[in-house]
């Protein structure tokens, strides 16, 4: 029995169990244990995908410094980066699609070994640019969302795709503070070597533990409704055809807009931190791992709870509107002590915004697509990495900090009063 049909929880808990033999087991007990084993094991590949990815964020500017890198040269780094993370996501997303979850998944840590292989090999800057090549494929938390979405009911989805955000928060502070201390005392290339062998365990994990085939049984065929399995990894008719399901462009809109300011402020965080906050770098640390203990609590605490006794359009509607409260603060805001109360709510809103749509999209469109919906959700970030610099750089340099604040106030109202007035036309289609 196909678990997208579940009509209840509990409905889709038993039609879970009763997931195909191939994928999930030799009985309906056995496969739901399966079932959430799978599940766990992904959170771990996450949270330890992310905790090398923070590793080597912290360890670039020093490298970089290292080999003669100036800033402007290195925001050209960080660029290509995000370029390359913007393209490389729907076709992440499309390849998942078409050779399964495990592929994808894969994939990415092969491309992570590769990428801190090549960064142990830089020893100078046009080896260094290179070395970001792999980025493109680099796409582990879209790989787990990806096996969420294939072994999770639709009633389940959004709780259990929340809990990645508690993975957030693991590598936030596990990949600062190990790299730190391995840079410190071992030297800056140490944590790039660990980097190269964690990825490579990654692999041998998602090999082990997790099926070849995520999917239900019955979700192998393609419906009327779904875009072709075959053909290129990259069209932009399947994204425009993918667009056009109902609701889904609208719920992207949303999902693009409301978390933009915030994201160009991040972005100028560094800059902010120590010419406006007056920080050293230890204490941006620590600043950093406040922002992931939040995430962590947010994520294994409030979001599932709120995902099982609230509506997604109701959680969607909060989640814009605390972002408006949370500009109003932070174009208020004068102190870190401000900025340590204000980002609370943050941390609230930005997590359920991604958790909600990431889910109502997911569901919007046939099971066959949710590689590539999860694809283009990823490219959302890369995107704001790739303008934000420019972006956020203008409005500090000639507004300040409260710019931040009164244009994410602006735009989440107007988003807020569009979603209470508009009945958005979501569809949960069904395999």
């Amino acid at each position: 029995v196909s678990i997208m049909n579940a009509k209840t929880s509990s409905a889709g808990e038993e039609e879970a169990s009763g997931m195909s033999n191939e994928t999930l087991g030799e009985s309906g007990c056995l496969g739901e244990a399966k079932r959430q084993q799978v599940i766990r094991v992904t959170y771990v590949i996450a949270a330890l995908d992310l905790t090398f990815l923070f590793m080597q964020m912290g360890v670039v500017p020093y490298l970089a410094k290292s080999l003669g890198l100036d800033s402007v040269g290195f925001g050209y780094l960080q660029t290509i980066f995000g370029v390359l993370q913007l393209v490389g996501g729907y076709i992440f997303g499309r390849f998942a699609d078409q050779f399964g979850a495990r592929a994808a998944l894969i994939l990415s840590c092969a491309s992570g070994s590769i990428f801190f292989l090549l960064m142990s090999l830089s020893i100078n800057i046009p080896l260094l640019f290179f070395s970001r090549l792999p980025g493109v494929f680099m796409h582990g938390v879209p790989g787990a969302q990806k096996v969420i979405t294939d072994m999770t009911t639709p009633p389940q989805r959004a709780g259990t795709l929340g809990k990645l955000g508690f993975c957030f928060g693991v590598g936030i502070i596990a990949g600062s503070v190990v790299g730190g201390v391995l840079s410190t005392k071992f030297g800056v290339y140490v944590p790039i070597y660990v980097g190269l062998v964690g990825n490579l365990i990654n692999i041998l994990i998602a090999m082990v533990w997790i099926p070849s085939q995520t999917k239900p049984k019955s979700d192998h065929h393609v419906t009327e409704h779904s875009t072709s399995q075959a053909g290129s990894l990259f069209s932009i008719r399947e994204i425009l055809h993918l667009m056009k399901f109902p609701g889904v462009m609208e719920v992207f809109i949303v999902k693009v807009f409301a978390g933009l300011p915030i994201g160009l402020f991040m972005i100028m965080f560094s800059i902010i931190s120590m010419d406006f906050f007056g920080l050293e770098a230890v204490e941006s640390g620590y600043l950093m791992s406040y922002f992931g203990v939040l995430q962590m609590v947010v994520q294994g605490l409030v979001t599932e709870k709120l995902a099982s006794h609230c509506s997604e359009m109701t959680l969607l509607r909060l989640s814009v509107f605390v972002f408006a409260s949370v500009g109003l603060g932070m174009a208020l805001m004068r102190t870190v002590w401000h900025y340590c109360i204000i980002v609370v709510p943050m941390v609230f809103a930005f997590n359920m915004l991604a958790t909600i749509t990431d889910s109502m999209l997911t569901k919007a469109v046939p099971s066959s697509n949710t590689g590539a919906m999860l694809g283009i959700c990823a490219s959302v970030k890369p995107l704001t990495q790739t303008v934000g610099p420019t972006v956020g750089g203008v409005l500090y340099k000639q507004f300040g900090v409260s710019s931040f604040g009164y244009l994410q106030l602006i735009v989440n109202l107007g988003l807020f009063v569009y979603l209470l007035k508009s009945k958005i036309p979501l569809e949960e289609m069904k395999s």
